[in-house]
């Protein structure tokens, strides 16, 4: 240890005309020990001898100076002292009057101080003016330079009303050097002293202050300082005062470790913090607390005073085989000491075999089992825990909408158990569509055995089956080969033997109807055969054949790729494996392509012919033959009707042919005998009524007149014949047998 050096930076603050103010800058080094105070000398201007200024040690950088004698110039000398003894004093300082000072801007800021200082910045520090001037000071205006310039740049443009500030944007290894001017009402005041010049560099190894959460919870601010020495202090403040409120901070020092602790920490604490190490070379750094910071460090703090319990999963339930619910909860791990409780609406359960609870703390699962879950089981589900200090507890509320799920998930589930302990179906019934377009309405079913009985019903209606299905193979179907609107119902399949019965139904309707259609459409699609022209005498017909055709399909036609609308220029239809489009009476506008396209849902089938060219101009000449071969067919001669083929008549009696003729124009009607025309006379008698109803008259028949008869009937259209077998018979004989009597059937007379 040693002597401190010197004092520095002796200002005047203050002036009344018979006393001066003085303020000063502690020495650097206190001597590894702390100062304990001051000595001050003074003298007159031009004398030589100094004077003792005060017998005792004055305890702070300030001292009033009484008795001075009015207009004289005055200097000051002070040396510090520590337990050692007196350091040297500093240099005189300069030629102060004793003049009262009346101007109504306020004196000189004093004692400023530079911290924290870093590459491109550092905080300058100040005492307020002792001299206010005639009104409040308001703000301080920082200016500073480099060393080596004469111009000062102003860092605030807006004064400041803290004692404190922290200059931006300086140059890294410039030097600096700074004063500070308080600002009233009046105006900008006197300037402070001139601070010492600073190196703007940050020296190696600079520590920040950080913020921290000790093993208790306490929130705390610590700094380390390597520079320190055992006589150097550890300096905290707030806002850069000093901190002494022993209230709401504690300071811990060791070594050269500080910690800031904050005893009840709220809002209040928000703010900057500070700290500087005397005897050292200005080691100090600054931490500003934002709610951000606090709201992280009072989360940290209340987890380590309020442990919890980590939980990889909440409490949660699922339903089991039998109808069982299982409410558990996993910790991420639970210690042998571990305790925990289930409570149900505020009551804590006990092990029972009601409830069924249990622990494995190896993975830190604990679980309770409900046998029966019913209607008074409503309400809120919490299990507590606790490991040590450490607590958790989850809850599950299961009531209203929540709770009905459950319990019907519960009784539904023990209705699956009970069922499935006698015959039972392991998938009910659904459809599919074969490759052959055939539906078949499939199910699976388990747990049958020979006595097992398996019926189809549809609509309440036994089903005939050709084969009763083999339960042992599991699966059962039943074959619709073409689907249409009849096979619509309610399909059942029963199960039953003494063990139990058990019933599966589909209903074929609606929308499941509807994808069946679509399912049909697909598979179809995939068979269709490339359109092929069909000649009628109506026109041509466009066909496609398919396994599968059914008008509910999504079918459509397109001409040109336009849709077509079935109509009667247009008409669309089909047959069971045949879809097709009706052109009826052609002409040259129904020239072009023909698109056929079927939708199966994700995918569509397109099949296309060109009806142009060649293959239109042979389509229509079929079309034109067809239809005049029709139309000769329909107007040709014709016999509609009365003929029998074979007549048998006793001799003498008369017969009588009489048939009905058509044709347009109206036929030429000849009979015949033997293929021989023969005329009339007055055993043979012929006669055309109306033009349509023709008859042969034959009197007094005689066995003569057995033979073939024959009407032609034609016209310029065709015609044809019919024969008629006359079988005569003499009185007295016997009628011979004859097989019953049947229409004759007429030949064709081409045209």
């Amino acid at each position: 240890v040693a002597c401190p050096s010197y004092p520095h930076g002796i200002t005047l603050l203050n002036c009344d005309g018979h006393s001066m103010t003085l303020g000063w800058k502690a020495p650097t080094y206190s001597g590894g020990s702390p100062i304990l105070g001051y000595y001050m000398d003074k003298r007159e201007a031009n004398h030589q001898n100094w004077h003792e200024v005060n017998s005792s040690l004055i305890t702070q950088t300030i001292y009033t100076v009484k008795n001075l004698t009015e207009d004289a110039f005055y200097e000051f000398k002070v040396a510090a002292a520590n337990l050692v003894g007196i350091g040297q004093p500093s240099d005189p300082s300069e030629h102060f009057k004793c003049k009262a000072w009346t101007m109504p801007e306020p004196g000189p800021a004093y004692d400023l101080m530079i911290c924290e200082v870093r590459n491109t910045s550092l905080v300058l520090l100040w005492k307020a003016p002792v001299y206010e001037g005639k009104s409040p000071i308001t703000g301080y205006l920082v200016d500073y330079k480099e060393v080596d310039t004469e111009d000062w740049i102003t860092a605030n443009e807006k004064p400041t009303s803290k004692r404190y500030f922290k200059v931006t944007d300086l140059h890294e290894g410039h030097t600096y050097v700074f004063k500070v001017r308080a600002v009233n009402d009046a105006g900008v005041g006197k300037s402070s002293e001139i601070s010492e010049p600073v190196l703007v560099e940050e020296r190696p190894g600079t520590k920040e202050i950080y913020s921290g959460v000790d093993d208790e919870g306490n929130i705390y601010l610590a700094f380390e300082c390597k520079e320190a020495t055992d006589a150097s202090h550890f300096a905290w403040g707030k806002s850069y005062e000093e901190i002494d409120d022993s209230h709401k901070f504690k300071i811990e020092t060791e070594g050269n470790h500080s910690k800031l602790y904050f005893k009840n920490p709220d809002k209040s604490d928000l703010g900057t913090y500070s700290i500087s190490v005397s005897d050292t070379d200005g080691v100090s750094s600054s931490f500003v607390m934002d709610d951000e910071e606090f709201e992280r460090l009072m989360a940290l703090s209340y987890e380590i005073k309020n442990p919890t319990i980590p939980l990889k999963s909440e409490l949660a339930y699922e339903v089991l085989d039998k109808g069982e619910v299982r409410f558990w909860i996993q910790a991420e791990s639970l210690s042998p000491d571990s305790t925990f409780r289930f409570v149900i609406n505020d009551k804590e359960v006990e092990n029972s075999d009601r409830h069924k609870i249990n622990c494995d703390r190896s993975n830190g699962i604990i679980e309770m089992v409900m046998e029966k879950f019913t209607i008074d089981n409503e309400g809120t589900y919490t299990v507590q825990i606790q490991d040590g200090k450490a607590k958790n507890q989850s809850s599950l509320v299961l009531i209203g909408d929540a709770f009905k799920g459950v319990l019907a998930e519960s009784e539904l589930q023990r209705k699956e158990f009970l069922r499935k302990q006698g015959p039972h179906f392991s998938e009910f019934l659904y459809w599919k569509v074969t490759e052959e377009c055939e539906v078949l309405l499939s199910c699976k079913v388990a747990n049958t055995k020979k006595e097992t009985d398996f019926k189809w019903y549809k609509d309440g209606s036994g089903v005939d089956v050709e084969e009763l299905p083999d339960l042992q193979k599991g699966e059962c179907h039943l074959s619709i080969p073409k689907l249409s609107r009849k096979d619509e119902g309610v399909y059942k399949a029963t199960l039953s033997d003494d063990r139990g019965h058990d019933v599966s139904s589909l209903e074929l309707s609606g929308k499941v109807y509807d994808d069946i259609i679509l399912a049909l459409s697909g598979m179809s699609g995939k068979s269709a055969s490339p359109l092929k022209i069909l000649c009628t005498e109506e026109g041509i017909r466009l066909q496609c054949f398919l396994k599968y055709y059914n008008e509910e399909m999504k079918v459509s036609w397109c001409h040109r790729e336009s849709k077509i609308s079935s109509g009667e220029k247009m008409k669309i239809g089909g047959g069971d494996d045949v879809a097709w489009l009706q052109i009826s009476e052609p002409t040259e506008k129904d020239k072009g392509n023909y698109t056929f396209e079927i939708c199966g849902g994700k995918e569509s089938y397109k099949r296309t012919i060109d009806l142009s060219g060649q293959a239109f101009d042979d389509a229509y000449a079929e079309f034109q033959r067809l239809k005049a071969a029709a139309f000769a067919e329909k107007n040709r001669g014709k016999v509609i009707g009365g003929l029998p083929d074979v007549v048998t008549i006793m001799d003498g009696k008369t017969l009588n042919l009489t048939c009905t003729v058509f044709g347009n124009p109206d036929p030429e009607v000849v009979w015949f005998k033997n293929d021989k025309a023969f005329e009339i006379d007055e055993h043979y008698a012929f006669s055309l009524e109306q033009g349509k109803y023709a008859s042969l008259t034959i009197k007094g028949v005689t066995s003569e007149d057995s033979g073939k008869y024959s009407i032609h009937v034609k016209n310029k259209h065709g015609g044809e014949t019919v024969d008629v077998t006359v079988s005569v018979y003499r009185h007295g004989e016997k009628m011979p047998e004859i097989k019953p009597g049947q229409l004759a059937k007429p030949r064709p007379i081409p045209p």
